[in-house]
């Protein structure tokens, strides 16, 4: 990894989704360009202030919308934020709803993930030689989820929605009616096409995670509606993403920059690959992420 910035640690990242791909609130800003052992990440970090807190920002499909859902480098994404000192995440999306009362221009901080693609390549950290199972039941972490939708309620006077299911499907198509109306049975509140593998990758890294989701429209169930399409989704994108942003700036000014969370120490019994088992590439490769747990089984010296 190589970073061309030295200063104080960050501490909160911001991945932007479809419209939202700059926060003008930051000062002091400056952009890092990382390489990490995974790739490049999809565009320069923006890192700047903001409450008080050190920011580093990311527009997942670049700043241009050059990247496909299916192709978003979500593994150099999460590393190179872990790399810059990020210890909490926010996640802005673009979403479908899946309920009635859940309208387009509202905000959800959805609770729970339904993984329904099939392509994405690099959905964990560890596929060589180093077997490690995270706890994933509570995909979103609850402390963070909490504070964000609280946030949102005070910067914004839009409805913000507690808790949902975020259906993540593959794209970059939009739904088929039948598709849609088969997530609605299972009871599936919202959909989109970037939780996945990001959340997972998240909790690997041992990162507080939270997603604020923007509804943008009504998928293709709803009869009276017109179907979903990307000028419909970015229009409404820009006029929320005001609502975003002050969602963001109401968080930073009383976020703990230090989280005493469960998501920080999610490996602590995770990892299943004793340490003599890893290759040197191996433990190289993911030292920023495991070094800890290769530390305390390093053979202590003779006295």
């Amino acid at each position: 990894m190589a970073a061309e910035w030295h200063e104080d640690a960050v501490q909160v990242g911001i991945i932007g989704g479809s419209g939202l791909y700059d926060l003008e609130a930051l000062t002091d800003v400056r952009e890092v360009r990382v390489t990490t052992p995974y790739g490049d990440p999809s565009d320069a970090l923006v890192v700047g202030s903001l409450g008080g807190i050190r920011v580093a920002f990311l527009p997942r499909h670049g700043r241009r919308h050059q990247i496909v859902p299916t192709n978003v480098p979500a593994r150099a994404n999460i590393y190179a934020l872990k790399s810059l000192g990020v210890r909490q995440l926010i996640s802005v999306s673009a979403v479908g709803s899946l309920r009635e009362d859940f309208r387009p221009g509202d905000l959800v901080t959805p609770d729970q993930i339904v993984d329904r693609t099939r392509n994405r390549n690099g959905t964990t950290f560890f596929d060589e030689n180093l077997v490690v199972h995270v706890p994933f039941g509570e995909p979103f972490c609850g402390r963070l989820r909490e504070l964000l939708g609280s946030a949102a309620r005070h910067a914004t006077d839009t409805a913000v929605h507690a808790a949902g299911t975020y259906c993540c499907m593959e794209g970059p198509q939009f739904s088929t009616r039948a598709e849609s109306e088969l997530y609605r049975s299972w009871g599936l509140d919202i959909i989109g096409m970037t939780a996945v593998p990001e959340a997972k990758l998240a909790r690997e890294a041992e990162l507080c995670y939270a997603g604020l989701a923007l509804v943008t429209d009504y998928d293709c169930w709803r009869a009276d509606s017109e179907d979903v399409s990307a000028s419909a989704v970015t229009e409404v994108m820009r006029r929320n993403s005001a609502a975003a942003k002050a969602s963001m700036a109401t968080l930073l000014a009383s976020l703990d920059p230090e989280p005493k969370c469960g998501c920080q120490d999610a490996l602590a019994t995770s990892v299943i690959t004793p340490l003599d088992a890893v290759s040197e590439t191996t433990r190289d490769r993911n030292r920023l992420l495991v070094g800890r747990y290769f530390a305390a089984q390093e053979p202590k010296p003779a006295a």
